[in-house]
């Protein structure tokens, strides 16, 4: 491990918690779902995950800030964990079992860990600044996991949520070129695509509206198992409202294909004045 390493034993208990709540809740019958105001489903889970994990970090780090999905924001210091307490709800309400609690730490702008948890699929991934990414049940039955090889995207596996998001972006024909460019796409969705890029399963996954919540734990785990994540503008991190995370070797040639395409040059004036 690394420098981080109460942080990060924290991280996996709080997220052990958390799934022990949030398994209770999926599938509940009783199960409450609302709208909110942003038209996105919440239910009495993911407050309940959100209230856990403030509680269990107000009692171990009182000093530093919280930045989550369903609560204001708390504290000001340069230490902030970022969490969603279930990335997919939608997944969740349904009774898909593809949904996952994200726990990450930023020092000032940098994510210097990053749990992801998904309890539904048994399954794990964690990692910190310098340490690898790893997966498993726990830090005792833990594998270390890689980004592939691939290196044009004819050969490349892409991941992704949905066409509509790219529409409403002004990037729905990039997108779709894209997709019939590569040699599979597959719509795995939310937290899941990244992680997948992280152990080489998937080549690239890409998303053009999201928020810090939705990305800062997932970072760290695609970076340190040798990718890169950035936004669609190239900036590497989690600050920029979207994110395109690949194998690394991809990423450049990804880029340029996501740009929005030029609108075509109205001739009409010129047509008009020479007839």
């Amino acid at each position: 491990m690394g420098g981080y390493d109460d942080d990060l034993r924290l991280a996996l208990v709080i997220a052990d918690m958390v799934d022990s709540h949030t398994m209770s809740r999926f599938q509940a019958v009783d199960l409450a779902v609302e709208t909110k105001p942003d038209l996105t489903p919440v239910s009495d889970a993911d407050r309940a995950a959100e209230e856990i994990i403030r509680g269990q970090l107000k009692r171990s780090r009182p000093r530093d800030a919280v930045v989550g999905e369903e609560f204001a924001p708390t504290g000001h210091s340069a230490r902030r964990w970022v969490v969603d307490p279930i990335d997919g709800t939608k997944n969740f309400v349904r009774g898909v079992p593809v949904w996952a609690t994200l726990i990450g730490l930023m020092i000032e702008n940098e994510v210097v860990l990053g749990v992801v948890s998904a309890p539904a699929l048994g399954r794990k991934w964690w990692a910190a600044g310098g340490t690898g990414a790893w997966t498993g049940r726990s830090l005792a039955s833990a594998r270390r996991i890689r980004v592939s090889g691939v290196h044009e995207v004819e050969d490349a596996s892409l991941s992704y949520s949905s066409y509509e998001a790219w529409e409403d972006l002004g990037r729905g024909e990039p997108f779709r070129s894209l997709t019939r460019r590569v040699w599979r796409s597959r719509a795995f969705g939310d937290f899941w695509s990244y992680m997948l890029v992280a152990e080489g399963a998937v080549d690239i996954a890409t998303e053009p509206q999201l928020a810090l919540y939705d990305m800062a734990a997932l970072v760290p785990v695609v970076t340190e198992a040798g990718g890169r994540f950035s936004s669609l503008d190239g900036v590497d991190g989690c600050s920029g409202g979207n994110a395109l995370a690949t194998n690394g070797l991809l990423h450049e040639d990804v880029l340029t294909a996501l740009r929005p395409h030029p609108a075509p040059a109205d001739t009409s004036r010129g047509a008009s004045s020479s007839a």
